[in-house]
């Protein structure tokens, strides 16, 4: 049993690492201000705002065997490894595919990145700035490694991405639902519990370096078609070209009144990540199909008529496809 701290620990993608160090066997804390959920109840919990000075007082006490970091700020990580790093064996971040300065192609981890952000803060249109930052603090520590994820699905996803699709299929039933014409564009989704408990086993094998955290690379129409088929849909899809999107105010990839998944030419690097390496080290993927059925049951728990983060209101949706020529 190793003793793993978690930076993070109760939101989405930190939970759920939480909960797979939990259930392979180790003394697990959590440290964070608890305001985006729950740790682990087999988890122990500290409260704290790191931004504060004293943010890591009740963990100083302690050798860790793991610290795990999904942090966007270099604040943040830059204060946990001035404190934590002399007492700590092995040290993962949790970085992103967005700190890749040229994302519009295939992308491995040795493509150039964007410029480090200069500052603690960063800023929505900062994350990947921020997250290059992050990982320059990261790499100061001897024993490191780097995890660059793609977009994350599964149930719990709080952006409400891939959701949107087979929600928005089960909620259609036989009527018609607007899709993007963007059939061939590239994209790659790995479910979180997938990603989490690899990341927990990469940490246990004491891994360096850098490392994609990736799904399998697909299609958005490959994707648009099994949440069709997870959802039961037998009304008929209605492709709207890009520009005609734009021009009625259709914004790409998440946020309100979007159709999540679709992204300019520029970003098709973030469906194209090398997955070469995190397969040797043992990254194992559940069928996407089976991502969408769960996510699905997650959806209808919350409701599919509820406000979204990501995507359009049925409203609008159908006030747009009656607006595209027959």
């Amino acid at each position: 049993m190793s003793r793993v701290l978690v930076l993070g620990g109760t939101s989405w993608l930190g939970g759920q690492i939480a909960h797979h160090a939990v259930m392979r066997g180790h003394d697990v804390t959590c440290l964070a201000r608890g305001e985006s959920g729950k740790a682990p109840t087999a988890a122990t919990f500290v409260q704290a705002d790191r931004h504060a000075p004293n943010a890591y007082d009740e963990v100083l006490d302690q050798r860790w065997d793991m610290v795990i970091d999904v942090s966007r700020q270099p604040g943040h990580v830059r204060s946990a490894v001035e404190v934590l790093g002399g007492t700590t064996s092995h040290w993962t971040l949790v970085s992103t595919g967005s700190v890749y300065a040229d994302q519009s192609g295939p992308l491995t981890e040795v493509s150039p990145l964007l410029d480090p952000l200069e500052g603690d803060v960063a800023e929505p249109e900062t994350y990947g700035e921020g997250k290059v930052a992050c990982e320059e603090i990261v790499r100061s520590l001897a024993h490191h490694l780097v995890v660059r994820v793609g977009l994350i699905g599964g149930p719990g996803d709080r952006s409400d991405r891939l959701g949107y699709y087979v929600s928005r299929f089960a909620q259609a039933g036989g009527e018609r639902v607007l899709v993007p014409d963007v059939a061939t564009q590239p994209m790659q989704v790995i479910d979180v519990r997938d990603l989490a408990q690899w990341i927990v086993e990469v940490a246990e094998a004491k891994v360096t370096g850098i490392v994609h955290g990736a799904g399998e690379r697909t299609t958005v129409g490959e994707l648009v078609r099994l949440s069709a088929e997870v959802a039961g849909f037998t009304g008929d899809q209605v492709p709207a070209a890009e520009d005609w999107l734009r021009e009625h105010d259709v914004e790409e990839w998440m946020g309100p009144r979007s159709l999540p998944l679709w992204l300019p030419a520029s970003h098709f690097g973030m469906g194209l990540m090398d997955d070469a390496r995190s397969l040797e080290h043992g990254l194992v993927r559940r069928p996407i199909a089976d991502t969408l059925i769960d996510t699905l049951a997650y959806e209808k728990e919350l409701g599919l008529e509820r406000e979204r983060k990501a995507g359009l209101s049925r409203d609008d949706e159908l006030e747009l496809i009656a607006q595209l020529k027959p």
